[in-house]
């Protein structure tokens, strides 16, 4: 179902998170799901996936993970600090080890000068604190720019479980 690079991706995160007894959760916008069905191709991955947050609106980054209305409205939804939030708003609702965020613009549209398409803000929490990347992919296209967004956020995630 995904390309083999990110398979072998999901599955190091879910055996890493497994030797380690981590669990973990995700909290997706312009990936829509993406990092979480990755995750959950992985046979054994029920021991380590709790939960996936889709929270594509606003609305939704506030009603589900607890990102204050005020901090978007400040900073857009593509920030590092909303970013930020959305991880460790789906760590603190999941009661998981590990949480991973993406939040981007994938296009075709949607961008401006400041925050064109392709930009992409990543958080990922765990004990040590909210870890954040952001990366300007281009304008690759839609799917590339989600598939790239993917990539990062399971090596977020695989670079914290093993911090852990």
């Amino acid at each position: 179902m995904f390309p083999e690079d990110i398979q072998a991706l999901a599955e190091a995160v879910i055996g890493a998170a497994t030797a380690r007894g981590l669990t973990v959760a995700t909290a997706e916008s312009c990936t829509g799901g993406l990092v979480a069905a990755a995750l959950t191709a992985v046979p054994g991955s029920s021991a380590v996936v709790d939960r996936g947050f889709v929270t594509y609106s606003n609305a939704a980054k506030t009603q589900m993970l607890g990102v204050p209305a005020e901090l978007i409205d400040q900073n857009g939804a593509v920030s590092e600090p909303v970013a930020r939030a959305m991880a460790a708003g789906a760590r603190d609702r999941a009661g998981v080890d590990l949480a991973v965020s993406i939040t981007g613009i994938a296009g075709p549209g949607g961008g401006s000068a400041d925050k064109p398409v392709g930009l992409v803000h990543f958080g990922c929490a765990s004990p040590q604190g909210v870890a954040h990347a952001v990366h300007r992919f281009g304008d690759l296209g839609r799917d590339a720019v989600r598939l790239a967004s993917v990539r990062v956020a399971l090596k977020l995630l695989l670079d914290a479980a093993g911090a852990a």
